[in-house]
C-alpha cells in the first residue's frame, strides 16, 4: 500500500508547482490512500492484486500518458486534461505535445503503407498446403465476450442474443468452429473472454455444448473502479459489485487481453499443446470467421520471416467512418483511433478518400510474442478516457485500452485488406436486420451474401428509436422484408411492416408524431418516400 500511494505521489508531483498545488497533492494523497485502504480491507489475495494491478496502470497513465494534476488559482476541483493527441500537418501526421511518436513519411507514404499492408487477394493466391489440418491444429480462437445486449435493449450477454434462425452468437462461433474440426479432423478450441458482468451466465449456457466437438474455455478480464472525474478517486467503497457498487466497477476494455490472458494460465497451457497463434475477434462480428489462407501465409511465411501480429483491415464506408486506421513509424504499423485526433482534424479523418481502410479488430497474434512481451512488461498501449455518467449523475471516468493498439509492440506486424464480407457486426437493430433478412445464407454457422444480390456491397439501413430494443423491433415485422435489391432503407416513428413485403433501391418510411404507418402484407417498394399515417385494416 505505502509503495503505491509514494508512486502516485511521485505522479502527482511537478517540477516548480506552486504551494498552492503541493496543498492539493497532499490532501490528494490522503484521500487516496485513505479510500485504497477501505478497499483493500475487503479484498481477497486475489482481488488485492488485480486492484494494485489497476494502481499501477494508473499511475503509469497519468505519468506517460496525460492525466496531470493541476490546480487552479479559483481554487476549482482538480482537473482532468489530455495531453496525447495526434497532430495534424499534412503531408505529416504525428503525435506532439512532447510525447508519443511522429510519422515523418508523405500522404501518400501514410495512405499506401508501402508494404505493410497486403491484398486478401494476394494472400489467398497462394492457396493452401497439403498439411492444413497441421497448421488448424496450431490454431486457438478467442472470442471478446465481455459485451452486455443492454444497448440493444437486452439483458445478460449480447452474444446470448439470437441473431439467426433462433441461433445465437455464441451458437453460431460454436457451429463455426465444430464444422472446422468436423471437416478437417482438428482440435481449434474456442476461447471466451468474458467479464464480470458476463462470466456467470455464459458459463450457464455453456452446458448446451457438452456433446459438440470443440474444447471452450473461459477466462475473465480485469474489473476496474471507476473514477470520480472530480475528485479523481475511487468510487467503489468495497470490492463487491452488486448493490450500491454495481456501478462503481468497469472491465477496461479489450486491451486487457493479454495480461488477462496470460494471467489465467490458459496461454502457457497451449503453448504447452502446440499452438502457435490465436486469432481474435469480436463475438458480434459475424463476418469474424477462421480464414484458412491468413492462417497459412502466418505459418508459412513466404520470406520465412512470421509476423507475430496481423491486423484485418477493410475498405471503409460512409458506415465506417469513426473506425481506427493504420499509419506507420520506424518500420512498424501503428493504430491511430479517433480519440487520438484534434477536433479541428475530425472530418479529415473520417474522409473516405483520404483515409481508405480502417481496423476490423479481426487480429491474428502470436502466443510466443505475447509471453515474451508479457513478461518484458513490453506490450504499450495508448490510453482511452472514456467519460460516463451513472445513472445518479456522478460524471465519472474509465481508463480502457484496445487490443489492436499493441500492434506497435510486435515484430513483423502485417496488415490484410480483407473482403467486407469479414466485417459484419451487429452492433444495432439495424445490423441485426440486415443479418436476418435474405441478403444472407447460413451454412454451417457461417454467413454468405446471396448470390442472387447484384451488388456485393450491404445496404445502409437506418432505424429509428422505436426499433431500438429488440423486443420492439422483433413485433414490428411480421417476417424479415425481401432486400435483395435494397440499396438504402431510413424508417423513423411507429411503423410495422406487414408478412412479405419486398423493399428496393431507395425508400424512406417516416411517420410523424402521432400518426402511424402499418406497410400491407405483400406491399412492394421501390424508390419510395412514405410518410404521413397509413394503417390498412382486414375486413
Amino acid at each position: 500500500m505505502s509503495r503505491f500511494v509514494q508512486d502516485l505521489s511521485k505522479a502527482m508531483s511537478q517540477d516548480g508547482a506552486s504551494q498552492f498545488q503541493e496543498v492539493i497533492r497532499q490532501e490528494l494523497e490522503l484521500s487516496v490512500k485513505k479510500e485504497l485502504e477501505k478497499i483493500l480491507t475487503t479484498a481477497s489475495s486475489h482481488e488485492f492484486e488485480t486492484w494494485m494491478d489497476f494502481g499501477s496502470y494508473f499511475i503509469d497513465f497519468c505519468k506517460k500518458r496525460g492525466l496531470l494534476w493541476i490546480g487552479e488559482k479559483s481554487r476549482d476541483p482538480l482537473k482532468i486534461r489530455e495531453v496525447m493527441r495526434v497532430s495534424w500537418s499534412w503531408p505529416s501526421l504525428h503525435v506532439g505535445h512532447g510525447q508519443g511518436w511522429e510519422i515523418d513519411q508523405s500522404y501518400e507514404e501514410v495512405r499506401g503503407l508501402f508494404k505493410k499492408i497486403q491484398p486478401y487477394e494476394k494472400i489467398k493466391a497462394r492457396g493452401l498446403p497439403d498439411n492444413i489440418s497441421s497448421v488448424l491444429n496450431k490454431l486457438v480462437v478467442v472470442k471478446l465476450n465481455g459485451g452486455l445486449g443492454t444497448s440493444m435493449g437486452c439483458k445478460g450477454p449480447k452474444s446470448l442474443i439470437g441473431v439467426r434462425n433462433e441461433n445465437t452468437f455464441l451458437d453460431l462461433t460454436v457451429q463455426q468452429i465444430e464444422h472446422l474440426n468436423k471437416t478437417y479432423n482438428t482440435d481449434v478450441p474456442l476461447v471466451l473472454m468474458n467479464s464480470f458482468n458476463t462470466d456467470e451466465d455464459t458459463k450457464k449456457i455453456l452446458q448446451k455444448y457438452n456433446h459438440c466437438r470443440v474444447k471452450i474455455y473461459t477466462f475473465n478480464q480485469s474489473r476496474y473502479p471507476r473514477i470520480n472525474k472530480e475528485s479523481l478517486l475511487p468510487v467503489a467503497k468495497d470490492v463487491s459489485y452488486s448493490g450500491e457498487n454495481t456501478e462503481a466497477w468497469y472491465p477496461p476494455g479489450h486491451g486487457d487481453i493479454y495480461a488477462s490472458f496470460y494471467n489465467s494460465g490458459l496461454l502457457d497451457t497451449f503453448i504447452g499443446e502446440g499452438k502457435e497463434y490465436i486469432f481474435v475477434s469480436n463475438i458480434d462480428n459475424l463476418g469474424a470467421t477462421v480464414d484458412l489462407y491468413i492462417l497459412n501465409h502466418l505459418m508459412n511465411p513466404p520470406n520465412g520471416k512470421r509476423c507475430e501480429f496481423v491486423m484485418e483491415v477493410t475498405n471503409k464506408t460512409r458506415a465506417d467512418v469513426k473506425g481506427g486506421t493504420l499509419t506507420q513509424y520506424e518500420g512498424k504499423l501503428r493504430l491511430v483511433e479517433i480519440a487520438q485526433v484534434p477536433k479541428a482534424h475530425v472530418d479529415e479523418f473520417k474522409s473516405v478518400s483520404k483515409f481508405k481502410i480502417f481496423n476490423t479488430n479481426n487480429l491474428w497474434i502470436s502466443l510466443a510474442a505475447v509471453k515474451r512481451l508479457q513478461e518484458q512488461n513490453a506490450i504499450d498501449m495508448e490510453i482511452i478516457v472514456n467519460a460516463k455518467t451513472l445513472d445518479g449523475g456522478l460524471n465519472v471516468i474509465q481508463l480502457e485500452t484496445a487490443v489492436g493498439a499493441a500492434i506497435k509492440s510486435f515484430e513483423n506486424s502485417l496488415g490484410i485488406n480483407v473482403p467486407r464480407s469479414r466485417f459484419l457486426p451487429v452492433k444495432t437493430t439495424s445490423d441485426l436486420l440486415l443479418v436476418m433478412s435474405n441478403l444472407y445464407s447460413l451454412n454451417a454457422g457461417s454467413l454468405t451474401m446471396s448470390e442472387k444480390r447484384e451488388f456485393p456491397t450491404v445496404p445502409l439501413v437506418k432505424l429509428g428509436s422505436s426499433f431500438t430494443k429488440v423486443q420492439d423491433y422483433l413485433r414490428r415485422f411480421e417476417s424479415i422484408p425481401d432486400m435483395l435489391e435494397l440499396d438504402h432503407l431510413t424508417v423513423s416513428g411507429d411503423v410495422t411492416f406487414g408478412k412479405n413485403v419486398s423493399l428496393k433501391g431507395t425508400v424512406i418510411i417516416i411517420a410523424n408524431h402521432g400518426d402511424r404507418i402499418d406497410i400491407p402484407p405483400g406491399a412492394v417498394l421501390e424508390n419510395k418516400i412514405v410518410s404521413g399515417n397509413l394503417r390498412i385494416l382486414d375486413h
